[in-house]
């Protein structure tokens, strides 16, 4: 093989492999058209239920809540914090979901640990510690589990997945966007990893689907 074919070669395996880090690791994205639940003729979830009685349902206030605190661009970082919520300028992927359900009214640090004191074997927690098991993603889902209206796990029937639903997988949780691409699936809304840049991931539900354990509405 000539020198120019083997460093052509060469270039092109770099590149690929450095788009697929970045997709995966900094969740950099080449942006793409985007649809609605009205592109695809699905009826907009709105929850009955107002926690925080402010006017809004508990589906769009949440969602809305979701998007205030990643408009902030959270650095990635696992900190202990006395009184339980993050304080500061970082977070995990938990905090994308109590410091927003907390502004619709739902607060998850009391409520995961009465439930917790209540029923500890479910949890296998022998010391239960308010300010940070609120904050774990296996936690979330044995409280949502009991509490939250459960929907389906499966990402082809598209039109059951809403914005404001919470998604749980395997070691980690995120939010349902309104954005959908162009075969109706949505768009998760999380904080990933350290590397993040971006916090809505087009294919991010398509990616994780394998590891979905969980699918919640708080109401």
């Amino acid at each position: 093989m000539k020198k120019w074919a083997i460093i052509f070669v060469v270039m092109l395996l770099f590149t690929v492999i450095l788009t697929v880090l970045l997709y995966y690791i900094c969740n950099i994205q080449v942006p793409l058209k985007s649809y609605t639940n009205e592109d695809f003729g699905i009826e907009t979830y709105v929850s009955s239920h107002d926690e925080d009685s402010d006017g809004i349902d508990d589906q769009t206030d949440f969602y809305q809540s979701v998007l205030k605190y990643l408009e902030k661009k959270p650095k990635y970082k696992s900190e202990y914090y006395k009184g339980g919520y993050p304080t500061g300028e970082y977070g995990v992927c938990t905090d994308v979901i109590v410091v927003s359900a907390l502004d619709a009214g739902y607060d998850f640090r009391k409520l995961v640990n009465e439930d917790i004191l209540s029923r500890k074997s479910d949890y296998n927690i022998e010391v239960a510690d308010i300010d940070i098991d609120f904050r774990r993603a296996k936690n979330l889902k044995i409280y949502l589990d009991k509490y939250a209206v459960s929907v389906t796990t499966d990402i082809s029937k598209y039109e059951e997945w809403q914005a404001g639903d919470i998604v749980v997988f395997k070691g980690h949780i995120g939010v349902i966007s309104q954005k959908r691409n162009k075969n109706g699936i949505p768009y998760l809304l999380h904080h990933a990893n350290p590397f993040q840049t971006e916090y809505e991931e087009a294919g991010g539900l398509e990616r994780l689907q394998k590891d979905i354990v969980g699918h919640y509405r708080l109401s």
